[in-house]
């Protein structure tokens, strides 16, 4: 915000106190508001509607893995790093990324102010395993009362740290934890009647996210808080357990249509629904190639059915957006520690849904592909290059209408997607890479 002076006679007292206004707004961060009526739910920033055009986002160069800090790097680095990955993000009408609790508040900040990208600051709590009296518990019991303990203070600490900092959408609690409930141990508790060993679980890990949202709440109430569960799995345990949340967060891989995910929730939570991760990856498992078509039909089918199932669109209206999974690819996830220079076309599980590379008894989701950028590898200082796949393109064009427009209906949408072409994207990004190639050769030819 700016502003100017026009005329010389203006009191020292009213100018000091106009401009201490000034920065006490400035520093101040957004209203964000869940608006329900019959039509569905919507977000609203500061009053105005919002719909969530998403991103699932990090920083990893090729040779590294979990354990790299792109915020521990000097600040002229993580700047260009920046430039490099958020400009592409902006350039394709990203609105929003999800974030885990390791970034500082002021690159949160940074980046709102810089590229208009809110973050969705998630905590994964406790997702892969916990420090407990100074030993890693691999598998999280939500039901001890210490493990409880450190998670609730670690979920106050994160709400009171980022509070007031400009760029924060909303508090996104877990990654599908529910997933992580399935294993064995000594239980001591009886099994009630009715219920399994992982029921009990996940009553003991939801109730704890009830708590942990009253946390939140209790220092902020200008941001909405979702959790993020694994598909709908125990979703009547959560209906039972959770009702203080804002938002219901669902990582998501069903194929090209989520099928009945939108109704499901409408009916088991009546909560604004917000897919925190869904896609493809782009290499295909039977051909053992590359295959950015496969990716793109993906992603074009999973934003149709977000953007239909909007607000005032005549379904079930619950849908407040979605964030991709992912920006770039992922080159230590097969391994994890291991072949961390290697882009590994290892394929880790199996899912019926993505038809094109599915075979019964195969595994055909390479985890090292989901990008929808490709990775170029690191320099010294860990800055890389992106080159963006036909799906990137395809989404740029996809997602450049607004479902809460009341002009926009589902019968716009459909003719806006059904025109879209995955081949001319799959063009674009060859011409891209190609560019980029050609301009590299030349400066190298130009230096000898």
């Amino acid at each position: 915000m700016s502003f100017i002076i026009r005329s010389k006679t203006v009191l020292y007292g009213n100018f000091l106190l106009f401009f201490l206004s000034v920065g006490f707004l400035k520093a101040q961060s957004d209203i964000v508001t869940v608006f329900k009526d019959d039509s569905g739910s919507k977000l609203q920033v500061n009053g105005k509607d919002f719909f969530i055009i998403g991103m699932n986002w990090d920083y990893f160069p090729t040779g590294t893995n979990y354990s790299y800090n792109l915020w521990a790097q000097p600040d002229d680095m993580i700047k260009e790093a920046l430039r490099r990955e958020m400009q592409l993000l902006k350039e394709m009408g990203v609105n929003t990324i999800r974030q885990y609790s390791g970034i500082p508040p002021k690159w949160v900040e940074y980046i709102y102010k810089n590229y208009g990208i809110f973050t969705v600051l998630n905590h994964s709590f406790g997702r892969y395993g916990l420090m407990v009296d100074g030993e890693y518990v691999v598998n999280t019991d939500y039901s001890e009362k210490k493990t409880k303990e450190i998670l609730l203070n670690e979920i106050k600490e994160l709400a009171r740290k980022f509070k007031n900092t400009p760029g924060v959408l909303m508090w996104l609690i877990g990654n599908e934890n529910n997933y992580g409930l399935f294993w064995k141990g000594a239980e001591t508790e009886d099994i009630p009647t009715g219920e399994t060993l992982e029921s009990v679980r996940a009553r003991h890990l939801y109730s704890l996210f009830s708590e942990a949202i009253d946390e939140i709440k209790n220092t902020d109430k200008n941001r909405p808080v979702a959790i993020c569960n694994g598909d709908l799995l125990f979703i009547d345990i959560i209906a039972e357990e959770i009702r203080n949340m804002d938002v219901f967060g669902i990582n998501v891989y069903r194929g090209v249509s989520f099928g009945d995910m939108f109704e499901k929730v409408k009916d088991k939570l009546d909560k604004p629904l917000l897919p925190t991760e869904f896609g493809a990856d782009a290499y295909n498992a039977l051909l053992n190639l590359e295959d950015q078509l496969m990716q793109a039909k993906y992603l074009m089918g999973n934003w149709r059915e977000i953007f239909e199932q909007a607000y005032g669109k005549g379904k079930q209206g619950n849908s407040i957006g979605g964030m991709t999974f992912q920006f770039s690819d992922g080159w230590w996830k097969y391994m994890q520690d291991k072949n961390l220079d290697i882009h590994d076309n290892n394929a880790s599980w199996s899912n019926g849904g993505y038809t094109e590379d599915f075979k019964p008894g195969l595994n055909n989701m390479n985890e090292e592909w989901f990008g929808i950028c490709e990775k170029g590898p690191a320099d010294e200082k860990g800055l890389y290059r992106l080159f963006p796949r036909a799906a990137y393109f395809a989404l740029k064009e996809a997602l450049n209408i607004n479902p809460l427009d009341e002009n926009v209906t589902n019968g716009v949408i459909n003719n806006h997607f059904g025109r879209l072409d995955k081949e001319e994207y799959l063009t674009k990004a060859k011409e891209y890479k190609k560019s980029y190639s050609s301009s590299a050769e030349s400066k190298i030819r130009s230096a000898e």
